[in-house]
C-alpha cells in the first residue's frame, strides 16, 4: 500500500469520509462520461451469439473455433482503440492436450508376444521406458496399515525391481461403503507398488468388473506428469493364458478368504512402454488503456474472463455429458464473461482521458484447462505484477435471476475496503449481492490471488446447464448482464480514479474442508495445478494460521516428499494424504529455491 494505512485511522469519521471520497470519485468520473458510450444489450447479443455459435466448435483451446474466437476479441479491442500487448495482442503459451501411445511399445510376456491395442495398452501417466524383470502377483496391490483395516498385498513378498500383476477395483465391488473404496484407485496401487520397490505394474479386470474382457478406454486427465514407472493393462485372457489359471480363480481366492493371495509367478516380462504427449499453442489476448495522470498511468487495473470451453466436450473434457459429443457453446461460461469485459472495455475508452490509472484487459485462454492462461500472465506479466493493485474477473454473468437480482461476489476479504466499495456501489444499482472472502476459486482470479493482489470476482450462479451442450446464447438474461457490467464498470472507474490502492489482505477458506473424498487432514495450501514437472506440487499458496503456514511453509516452495515417501504431482500428493490421520505430526520434504529443507506439519 502506497503512503496509506487503515491501521492507522482512528476514527469512523475518517474511514467514512475516504469512502466517501471513493463514492464522488465515481459519480465525477460518470458525469465527464456522459452519453459517449454505453454498454447495450444489443452489443452484448452480438458477442455472445458469435462466440457461442456453432461455428466456433466450443472454442476448444488450439482449435480452429478458439482461433475464430481469437480473431473476433482481438477486432473488438481495435473497434475501441485499445493498445494491444504482447504479439500484437496475444501472448502465446503451449498447452499440454494429449498423450497417446508411441510406436516403440512391445510386450513380451512369457512366450507370447503381445499387440499393443488388441491385447494391450499403456496408461497415459505411464513413464516411457524398458524393463525386463520377473513377475510378482499381488493381489489388489494393497498396503493398508489403518486401525480398522489392515491389507497387505506386499507382505513377505520381494517386488524389488520387479514387474506386479494388480487387479483393478477392490474385493468388495457390490458394497458401496466399503473402505476399500478409498484405496481402489489404480494410480494409489502403482504409488503403493512403487513405494514398496516394484520397477513396474500389469494391471488386469476380473470378470465382475470387466465381463467382455475389452481393454479400458484410457483419457487424458490433464496432467503432463508420468508416475516414474512403466504401466501396462493387459487382457485377462492372456494373464489366464500365460499363468496357466484363470484370473478369475485368483480373484474368487482372495474375495473368498478375504485376505491377500501374493505369489511369485517365476514368469519373465519384457515391455517397452512409449508414451508421446501433445500439445497445442493458445494465448491470452491483452489489451490497455493507458491512464492519464503523470504518476498512477504506471499502476493497473487488470479486468479478465476466459474466453476457451470445452469444445466438442466427450470423455476427459471436464463436461457434466460425457458420453454426449456435441458442441458445448458455453454461452455463460464464459462468452457472457468474455462479452462483459468487451462493453466495459468500450464504456472506458470512451472515457479514457479521465482514467488516473491504466487497465489492462484480458481474454484468457485455458482456463478450463485449470486457470493455466491467468497463472501463465501472472508468471510472465506484460506490466509490472507488482505494479497491478487490483484484478477484476467476469466468469458466468450472464443468467441473473430476474427474481432476486442477486449475484455472487467473490474475493470481497483480499483488501481492507473491498466489501464497503462493494456496498457502496450495490446501493446505485437495482442488484444484490452474497459476498465471499475467499481469494481461491475455480477461475483466473485465483492467480492473482497467489500473486498477492486483491481479486474480486462477478459470477451469476451456477445452473444445469452448467458444463453441457445446453449452455447456449437464447439462455442468457442479456438485461441482467448489462446490469451486472455496470456495476463492474463504476467499481473500474473508482478503482482507477481514486488516491489509494487496495490494501491486500489474505483470504482464506474460514473453515477446513476435505479436498477429496476421504481426506481426513489437510495442510492448508492452495496447490499450483501447473506443476508438471513430476518433481514435486508446488504451493500456491498458503492458508494464513493453517497447518502448512504455522510449519513455516511458503508460497513457491515445492513439496518433494511427505514422511520420507516421494512426491511428485498433484495426484501423488493427494494419495499420501489418505494415509495421515488427524493430531498427528508428519515431516515434509520441501524445495525452496536451490535449497532443501524439512518442515514438521502438524494436522
Amino acid at each position: 500500500m502506497n503512503n496509506y494505512d487503515f491501521k492507522n485511522l482512528n476514527t469512523n469519521t475518517q474511514i467514512m469520509r475516504y469512502f466517501i471520497g471513493f463514492i464522488l470519485l465515481i459519480g465525477s468520473s460518470l458525469g465527464l462520461m456522459a452519453q459517449e458510450t454505453a454498454i447495450t444489450v444489443d452489443e452484448l447479443k452480438n458477442h455472445i451469439y458469435v462466440l457461442a455459435s456453432d461455428s466456433l466448435t466450443g472454442r476448444g483451446p488450439g482449435t480452429d473455433g478458439a482461433a475464430k474466437a481469437e480473431k473476433y476479441i482481438l477486432s473488438a479491442f481495435a473497434d475501441y482503440k485499445l493498445e494491444l500487448l504482447g504479439e500484437n495482442g496475444r501472448q502465446y503459451f503451449d498447452l499440454i492436450t494429449g498423450a497417446k501411445a508411441g510406436e516403440k511399445n512391445s510386450v513380451i510376456i512369457g512366450d507370447h508376444k503381445a499387440q499393443l491395442g488388441e491385447d494391450f495398452l499403456v496408461y497415459n501417466w505411464s513413464s516411457s521406458s524398458s524393463l525386463k524383470a520377473d513377475l510378482v502377483f499381488v493381489g489388489y496391490g494393497f498396503d493398508i496399515q489403518e486401525d480398522s483395516l489392515i491389507w497387505d498385498d506386499y507382505q513377505g513378498m520381494d517386488v524389488k525391481g520387479k514387474w506386479v500383476i494388480i487387479l483393478r477395483g477392490d474385493p468388495e465391488p457390490d458394497k458401496k461403503d466399503s473402505p476399500f473404496i478409498l484405496f481402489a484407485d489404480d494410480r494409489d496401487k502403482v504409488l503403493k507398488a512403487r513405494d514398496n520397490g516394484a520397477a513396474g505394474v500389469v494391471f488386469t479386470d476380473p470378470s465382475y468388473d470387466n465381463k467382455e474382457d475389452k481393454l479400458p478406454k484410457m483419457y487424458f486427465d490433464k496432467s503432463a506428469t508420468n508416475i516414474g514407472i512403466p504401466v501396462l493393462y493387459i487382457k485377462r485372457s492372456l494373464m489366464s493364458e500365460v499363468l496357466k489359471q484363470p484370473v478369475d480363480s485368483l480373484d474368487t481366492k482372495i474375495r473368498g478368504r478375504m485376505m491377500p493371495a501374493s505369489f511369485a509367478t517365476g514368469i519373465m516380462l519384457d515391455a517397452t512402454t512409449d508414451i508421446q504427449l501433445t500439445s497445442v499453442k493458445t494465448c491470452n489476448l491483452v489489451a490497455m488503456l493507458k491512464g492519464s495522470d503523470p504518476i498512477l498511468k504506471d499502476e493497473y487495473i487488470v479486468i479478465g474472463a476466459h474466453y476457451d470451453h470445452l469444445g466438442m466436450g466427450g470423455p476427459g473434457s471436464g463436461s457434466r455429458d460425457p458420453e454426449t459429443m456435441a458442441v458445448h457453446n458455453g454461452a455463460d461460461d464464459n462468452a457472457s464473461g468474455v462479452a462483459g469485459i468487451i462493453e466495459i472495455a468500450g464504456k472506458l475508452a470512451g472515457i479514457q482521458k479521465h482514467l488516473k490509472r491504466s487497465v489492462v484487459i484480458i481474454a484468457f485462454g485455458a482456463e478450463e484447462s485449470g486457470i493455466l492462461g491467468s497463472r501463465y500472465f501472472v508468471d510472465h506479466p506484460l506490466v509490472p505484477i507488482k505494479s497491478i493493485k487490483a484484478m477484476i474477473n467476469f466468469d458466468m454473468i450472464g443468467r441473473l435471476n430476474e427474481e432476486t437480482k442477486s449475484i455472487s461476489i467473490g474475493g470481497t476479504g483480499t483488501s481492507v475496503q473491498g466489501e464497503s466499495y462493494l456496498q457502496n456501489i450495490l446501493t446505485e444499482s437495482g442488484l444484490k449481492a452474497a459476498f465471499s472472502p475467499e481469494g481461491y476459486g475455480p477461475s483466473d482470479h485465483a492467480s492473482f490471488y497467489g500473486a498477492d493482489i486483491p481479486v474480486i470476482y462477478f459470477n451469476t450462479g451456477v445452473h444445469t446447464d452448467y458444463h453441457t451442450p445446453a449452455d447456449d446464447a437464447d439462455k442468457i438474461n442479456y438485461e441482467g448482464e448489462k446490469e451486472v457490467c455496470e456495476l463492474a464498470f463504476n467499481l473500474i472507474v473508482g478503482l482507477a480514479n481514486q488516491p489509494e490502492n487496495l490494501i491486500f489482505t489474505e483470504a482464506g477458506p474460514k473453515k477446513r474442508t476435505r479436498m477429496g473424498r476421504g481426506l481426513k487432514v489437510t495442510f492448508g495450501i492452495m496447490p499450483d495445478f501447473t506443476s508438471t514437472d513430476g518433481k514435486g506440487l508446488g504451493v500456491g499458496g498458503v492458508t494464513k494460521e493453517g497447518p502448512a503456514d504455522k510449519a513455516g511453509m511458503k508460497k513457491g516452495d515445492k513439496i518433494i516428499g511427505i514422511e520420507g515417501k516421494p512426491v511428485g504431482d498433484i495426484y501423488e500428493y493427494m494419495n499420501r494424504l489418505k494415509s495421515l490421520e488427524p493430531h498427528t505430526r508428519v515431516s515434509v520434504d520441501i524445495q525452496r529455491g536451490d535449497e532443501k529443507i524439512v518442515l514438521i506439519v502438524e494436522l
